[in-house]
């Protein structure tokens, strides 16, 4: 099939409404594939609400969830990065090993997942983590250390706050030395097609192809600094995905599972201990 060409049943597409994902959508949104799919954006917890509800074929699904929900993916494309990656970003009041409490922004879970990981392997705490809306002054008065995602995080400067700040992209791969994977395009096994993983793989490439254009055009609608969108779409954000790409995914989703189960344990022997 022509990726170009329309499907007779438009698939519905859900595409995360941040920044990066801007490249991977632009030939659904400015390109030749601007026809063949019905395109939605939302944020990345709403992307996978709508896959499991069925709202949406396919979604940008944070991986944490893409493996919760047993959802297939198209492997060769997503978001992840090979080191800092500027808008997964930790802010704490504290020392990081004295963080007890979390505000993690709702609209995030693979990356709560990743600050509970680098938090409880590289500095050897377990902090409570509560949902919180993406107010960095509001999470800080709430918790410890507070947890912002996306445009929130690039929204902020880390030099400046004059609080002790993580990139949790650069915090795993010197943890790993693997890239690290946040989000893939999946769906129920007969929804991603091969034909829609054609179009989803031609509107990256036709995005990544475009990266000038779109770094002009995201410049005058977002409030943030060209330069800064220019260093985080070309430097920070890694399209293409191969075989480092999916070794990290494979590992952040054993060390994830593991903290699921713990936590499962704690919550049942404290159970049984109120009986």
């Amino acid at each position: 099939m022509n990726p170009g060409v329309p499907f007779l049943y438009k698939p519905k597409v859900c595409a995360v409404s941040f920044l990066n994902t801007a490249p991977l959508v632009y030939g659904m949104t400015r390109g030749p594939q601007h026809d063949a799919v019905d395109l939605q954006f939302a944020v990345p917890s709403e992307c996978a609400r709508r896959v499991s509800s069925g709202a949406a074929d396919v979604g940008l699904v944070p991986v944490i969830e893409m493996d919760r929900q047993a959802l297939s993916g198209v492997p060769s494309i997503g978001i992840a990065c090979h080191g800092p990656v500027r808008s997964i970003l930790l802010v704490s009041k504290t020392p990081f090993g004295q963080i007890r409490t979390l505000a993690g922004d709702s609209n995030s879970r693979t990356s709560v997942e990743l600050a509970r990981i680098v938090l409880a392997c590289r500095y050897g705490t377990e902090p409570v983590v509560a949902p919180m809306a993406p107010d960095l002054d509001a999470m800080l008065a709430r918790a410890d250390a507070a947890l912002l995602i996306g445009d929130s995080a690039l929204a902020v400067d880390p030099a400046a706050l004059g609080l002790a700040s993580l990139d949790l992209g650069a915090e795993w791969c010197e943890m790993t030395g693997l890239p690290f994977v946040f989000a893939m395009w999946a769906g129920p096994s007969n929804k991603v097609t091969p034909e829609l993983a054609a179009v989803l793989e031609s509107s990256c490439s036709y995005g990544l192809s475009r990266l000038d254009r779109i770094i002009e055009e995201e410049s005058s609608r977002r409030p943030l600094p060209r330069s800064l969108i220019e260093r985080y779409l070309t430097g920070n954000i890694v399209y293409r995905l191969g075989e480092p790409e999916h070794e990290g995914l494979e590992l952040f989703l054993h060390y994830a599972r593991r903290l699921d189960d713990i936590v499962l344990i704690e919550e049942r022997v404290h159970g049984e201990a109120k009986l």
